[in-house]
């Protein structure tokens, strides 16, 4: 970069020194504001302490201690390369530094240097704000809503997918919901004879309560987190399953802990809720655990060998079914066919887990999904039929089969959806 040649009376920034031009408003080296004159300080020159020869003349003569130097004159400001009459004892600047590039006229230096405060003309320009993914012109508020067309915008759950080993799920939001109030866990392990076990949790905000999708995160990773940790120690897939759903409630129970004043300042919330399903595979065993509404389907590989549904669905429709009144095909086109009798919640009347133990003669693929999805496949045939052949050893691509044809057929709810292998492969043996 080229330099301006320097000028002998070109003034100078009193916070660094630098030179600067004439009618510059901040210096270009440290933004100091050269608007505020700072009042000169005193002028302490350092002196030499040795009889160095100066080599302006050549000639050698001892350093002597002068008086006091008069201080500078008002007219230039302190600092290095400051104007007028140099003091006594020392040569003038332009002499004294040709060669030997020391200087003998600064200030004594500080011990701090105190900041200079931030100017706010020079203040960062705020961030961009963000735009509508819907009409590309609104600024999205701070809730995640077009400030324009009242639009959602994507959100982390509005659509995840996950695979570990044999097992996958997937998760979204739907074309009509405003956000995901669906949770998944997906795990794998090893029981403590070595064979392999996998296992997947599905759970279903309600949403007419409060916080439906904290409860479903909740009671989904405790439900987990408890299979994980039951397993390798030696409790029976059964036990185990059962546990994790009383983990689970006690999970989503929790959520409804708050101060009374906050139950006083928003009386018309509830506790928060939602259904649970999950599943366990071994290398012989299949078990399966509910409550509410979600499901488990049975799909061998041979399509020749009959599917069949592993849950009975705690809901009105079921329980007129269950009752002799209706038959279910006018059960569940009744508008209260989806009214819930059992769910996970402070408020649940009482909380009855459901497990079950299967064993199948035969591979095949087990489905664990919300009613996002049954609702466009609600009999076993019908499930057996979207489920692709290959969805035990593609369980990822069968779970976003499974969910492309719930969007396909109108995704009026959030669809959750996870694929499990019977039997449980070898740990090492993913997916395709």
């Amino acid at each position: 970069m080229s330099q301006m040649p320097r000028q002998a009376a070109l003034p100078k920034c009193p916070s660094c020194a630098e030179p600067v031009e004439p009618g510059d408003l901040f210096c270009g080296a440290c933004g100091y504001d050269l608007s505020v004159v700072p009042a000169p300080p005193q002028d302490h020159p350092t002196l030499p302490m040795t009889g160095a020869a100066a080599p302006g003349n050549g000639t050698e003569r001892p350093a002597p201690w002068p008086a006091d130097p008069a201080p500078a004159p008002e007219a230039d400001p302190p600092g290095p390369g400051a104007g007028g009459t140099p003091p006594h004892g020392q040569e003038p600047e332009d002499e004294r530094s040709a060669g030997s590039g020391v200087r003998f006229d600064r200030p004594a230096e500080p011990d701090e240097y105190p900041l200079q405060a931030p100017d706010p003309r020079l203040a960062a320009p705020a961030a961009a704000a963000r735009l509508c993914v819907a009409c590309r012109t609104g600024r999205v508020d701070d809730d995640g809503y077009c400030e324009n067309c009242g639009h959602a915008q994507p959100r982390e759950r509005d659509h995840l997918e996950r695979e570990t080993g044999p097992v996958a799920a997937v998760s979204d939001r739907g074309l009509r919901h405003h956000r995901n109030e669906d949770a998944f866990a997906v795990g794998h392990t090893t029981l403590p004879d070595g064979t392999p076990a996998a296992l997947a949790i599905v759970c279903d905000g309600v949403s007419s309560a409060t916080r439906p999708d904290a409860a479903s995160l909740a009671a989904s990773r405790a439900a987990g987190d408890t299979l994980l940790a039951a397993l390798p120690r030696g409790t029976h897939p059964q036990a185990a399953m059962h546990e994790a759903i009383v983990a689970a409630a006690h999970a989503v129970n929790a959520l409804a802990d708050e101060p009374a004043t906050a139950r006083e300042h928003a009386p018309h919330q509830n506790a928060p809720a939602c259904t649970i399903v999950g599943a366990v595979v071994t290398s012989g065993l299949l078990v399966v655990g509910w409550v509410g509404d979600s499901r488990v389907y049975w799909v061998p590989t041979d399509r020749t060998a009959p599917p069949a549904r592993l849950t009975e669905d705690d809901s009105w429709a079921a329980q007129m079914v269950a009752a002799g009144l209706m038959s279910e095909a006018e059960a569940y086109a009744d508008e209260r066919a989806h009214a819930i009798t059992g769910w996970l919640g402070a408020d649940a009347y009482e909380l009855e887990p459901h497990t079950a133990c299967f064993r199948p003669d035969r591979p095949g693929a087990v489905v664990v999904c919300t009613d996002g999805l049954w609702n466009y496949a609600e009999t076993a045939q019908e499930m057996s039929e979207v489920v692709p052949p290959d969805a035990a050893t593609r369980p990822l691509h069968g779970a976003r089969v499974l969910v492309g044809h719930a969007l396909d057929g109108g995704g009026h709810d959030n669809v959750t959806v996870a694929v499990l292998p019977f039997p449980a492969p070898p740990q090492g043996a993913g997916s395709a």
